[in-house]
């Protein structure tokens, strides 16, 4: 299938969506507080505050607690733009894909227009605060990536290229930066490091969840990989990226930002990535369960690694960590860390479902 004649079936899509009574205006009785918080797409937004949180821990200068939550709340207000301005703009192909055809929108409990207004208030008030509590560098970064991703990927990549998720994934390897600047002021080397090792890891994440769900995807016309270059071509780029990972992983030890823990952790996890990747290259047919697997494990791999990075490195050191010790929070040394563990391991042994 070519990019045209997906180009075109969207362009339907769009059509026979927009068009669609029931669609465009909501009934009044469904309008409810939690019905706007899944507009935020809540656990790509954890994702995203988790390794800011991480990129303020582990900087040279650590903000106090009260600068710390105003800078969290702030980032995970844009992080949750940036999902309500991405529901609001692929309402119409949210709607024919079984996936999120239950998402707010498409089931016309929230209009696109409620989604709009909410979207660019709560990413302004993001902008806003995060430049109050820290600096103006990390609002502009926070500013660019919520713009970066409902611009760039959202509307632009996503509907046009097999190579969406490659470009688009700068905007959600970001969130490590932002916490290093909100902390620092400024970019460095370390921060960056962080951002590679998110950037190369999103397509093998992306891509081995769009193998199962292509139909899904062909149907709605975007033009994800599977579906433009079939499922052996995909599968080489997986592996090809997965050993990319396993390498940068190891960089915040390279270049001294983590000790011996977190860079043995991070081997072993980017093993354990690559062996499925290649389970996944050399698998035929129409099973399933390699990229189930890969998928599973690559959501429990990103949090695996930024907790040790954040036990190996951040630890006490941060305010939030210390306040958290004082009974705000968990302990990290005590529970994250092992927890996740636990959690990557349960993936492996995926291999029965």
């Amino acid at each position: 299938m070519s990019v045209k004649s997906i180009a075109a079936q969207l362009e339907e899509r769009r059509e026979r969506f927009a068009s669609s009574p029931h669609l465009a205006r909501p009934q009044a009785g469904h309008r409810r507080a939690s019905d706007f918080a899944a507009l935020t797409k809540p656990r790509v937004m954890m994702l995203a505050v988790f390794t800011a949180l991480v990129g303020m821990s582990i900087a040279p200068t650590r903000p106090d607690v009260l600068t710390t939550l105003a800078a969290v709340l702030a980032i995970a207000a844009g992080a949750g733009s940036a999902g309500v301005l991405n529901m609001w703009y692929d309402a119409d192909i949210d709607a024919v894909m079984s996936r999120t055809a239950m998402r707010p929108i498409p089931l016309g409990k929230i209009s696109r227009l409620e989604a709009l207004v909410v979207g660019l208030v709560l990413g302004g008030l993001a902008v806003v605060v995060l430049a109050l509590a820290t600096n103006l560098m990390a609002a502009a970064l926070l500013a660019g990536t919520v713009l970066f991703y409902v611009v760039v990927y959202t509307a632009w990549l996503k509907r046009t290229t097999p190579h969406n998720i490659v470009i688009g994934g700068a905007a959600g390897a970001l969130p490590p930066v932002v916490g290093w600047v909100a902390a620092t002021g400024q970019i460095g080397l370390e921060p960056l490091t962080l951002f590679l090792i998110i950037f190369l890891w999103t397509p093998p994440h992306f891509w081995a969840l769009a193998l199962n769900r292509a139909d899904d995807y062909a149907r709605a016309g975007v033009p994800m990989l599977p579906i433009v270059a079939g499922r052996a071509a995909t599968t080489r780029q997986i592996l090809i990226y997965s050993g990319l990972l396993a390498l940068a992983s190891e960089l915040p030890w390279a270049i001294g930002l983590a000790g011996t823990v977190y860079g043995a952790i991070a081997a072993i996890c980017g093993a354990l990535f690559l062996l499925l990747a290649v389970q996944l290259n050399r698998s035929i047919g129409p099973d399933r369960r390699p990229a189930h697997r890969l998928f599973v494990f690559s959501i429990a791999y990103l949090f695996v690694l930024f907790a040790a990075l954040l036990v190996d490195r951040g630890g006490n050191s941060s305010p939030l960590m210390r306040a958290s010790h004082a009974g705000l929070g968990i302990s990290v040394h005590g529970e994250l860390l092992p927890e996740a563990v636990r959690t990557a391991w349960r993936t492996i042994n995926l291999s029965e479902v």
